[in-house]
């Protein structure tokens, strides 16, 4: 198992899939799907980075997300 920073803490990934119509959640699969989110969401931010800064701003603002979440 890989140790890493609780950046999304798992009992949110708990949630999500409950929410989704999970009856039960494994801590494995808590974890796999925590990794994945955390895997996107950096690259989905280093896009934004890119926009906003190409668009001559240090902000990111919600577009920029939006915009990288598309691409």
């Amino acid at each position: 198992m890989v140790i890493s920073k609780r950046l999304i803490p798992l009992a949110a990934m708990e949630q999500l899939m409950k929410q989704a119509g999970a009856e039960r959640v494994s801590d494995k699969a808590k974890s796999a799907l925590k990794e994945l989110l955390e895997e996107y969401g950096k690259i989905v931010a280093q896009d934004a980075v890119k926009f906003a800064l190409h668009a001559g701003r240090k902000t990111i603002k919600a577009g920029d997300i939006k915009l990288a979440a598309k691409k």
